[in-house]
C-alpha cells in the first residue's frame, strides 16, 4: 500500500508503522452498481492506535490545507484526540481546514457521530457533506437549510454533494447550484466523494472561483463512478479538462 501511494506521487515521509496491531481493511460486496455492501474491519487496527503526540507539528505547519474526515475520530478515542490536535495545530499556523463528514454509522453510534461531526464542522473552514450527511448533522431537510445551518450563517463555506444533481455552494459571498456531469453508466459509486474532495482542495490551492472549483469536482466524481475500484478512476488534471470540454463528443478519456 505504501508503494502504491508513493507511486502516485504522494509524500509518505511521515507515515508511521506499528507491530502492535494489523492494518484495518474493508470488504466491498457489489451485487450491482446500485446494490453495494461494505464491511469494515477497523476496530483495534493500527490506525486506531494513533495518538496526538505522534503528530509531526513541523510537517503540518508547512502545509496549506488540512483535510480531515469523520472516519478517523470514529476509530478510537485517541483517533478522535489526534484529529482535534491536528486541527488545533492547523489553526495555530493559518491552514485552511477542509472537512468531509464521511458518515460511517457502522463504526460508531448515531449519538456519538452527530456530536463529533458537528464539533469538527464548527472548527472547519470548508465543509463537504452529502445531503444525507448534512440532514443527519442538522436535522433539517433542504440543501439550502442544511447549508445555511452548517455555514453558521455564512461564516464557513459549505459545498454540498447532490449526486447526479451536482452540488450546492453556500458561502459568505454566494449561494449557487453547480450542475453535475452526465454519467453514461455507473460502474462503481465508491470513491466519488473522495474524488470530489480532491477536486475541491486542488482548486482551493489555486485560489480559483468557487463555481470553477466545484464544477471540476463534479467532473471528477462523474469520472470516478464510471470505473471499478475506489482509486482507479481518479484522473489526471489534463484528463479532467478534456472531460469537461462541452464539445468533446467522447468523455471516456484515458486517465
Amino acid at each position: 500500500m505504501l508503494k502504491t501511494i508513493r507511486g502516485e506521487g504522494v509524500d509518505v515521509s511521515s507515515c508511521q508503522f506499528t507491530n502492535e496491531a494489523p492494518t484495518g481493511l474493508l470488504f466491498k460486496e457489489q451485487l450491482s452498481p446500485e446494490d453495494l455492501n461494505v464491511y469494515y474491519y477497523r476496530q483495534n487496527s493500527a490506525a486506531s492506535l494513533m495518538k496526538p503526540e505522534q503528530l509531526n507539528l513541523e510537517y503540518i505547519s508547512q502545509a496549506k490545507v488540512l483535510h480531515v474526515t469523520g472516519i478517523t475520530p470514529a476509530l478510537s478515542e485517541t483517533g478522535y484526540q489526534t484529529v482535534m490536535k491536528a486541527i488545533e495545530i492547523a489553526k495555530e499556523h493559518g491552514l485552511k481546514i477542509v472537512f468531509d463528514p464521511n458518515l460511517r454509522l457502522k463504526l460508531w453510534s448515531k449519538e456519538k457521530a452527530k456530536q463529533v461531526l458537528n464539533e469538527i464542522a464548527d472548527q472547519a473552514d470548508v465543509i463537504l457533506p452529502g445531503l444525507d450527511e448534512g440532514q443527519f448533522m442538522t436535522g433539517l431537510e433542504s440543501a439550502q437549510e442544511v447549508a445555511e445551518s452548517l455555514s453558521h450563517h455564512g461564516d464557513k463555506t459549505v459545498i454540498m454533494k447532490l449526486g447526479s444533481n451536482g452540488a450546492y455552494i453556500h458561502s459568505k459571498d454566494e449561494q449557487a447550484y453547480v450542475e453535475g456531469f452526465p454519467v453514461k453508466q455507473v460502474v462503481d459509486p465508491v470513491g466519488a466523494g473522495d474524488g470530489f474532495a480532491a477536486g475541491v482542495i486542488s482548486g482551493l490551492l489555486k485560489d480559483e472561483p468557487l463555481q470553477t472549483v466545484v464544477r471540476r469536482a463534479n467532473a471528477i466524481g462523474a469520472m470516478v463512478v464510471g470505473m471499478k475500484g475506489d482509486i482507479e478512476g481518479l484522473p489526471t488534471l489534463s484528463a479532467v479538462e478534456r472531460f469537461m470540454k462541452p464539445d468533446d463528443e467522447n468523455r471516456d478519456v484515458k486517465r
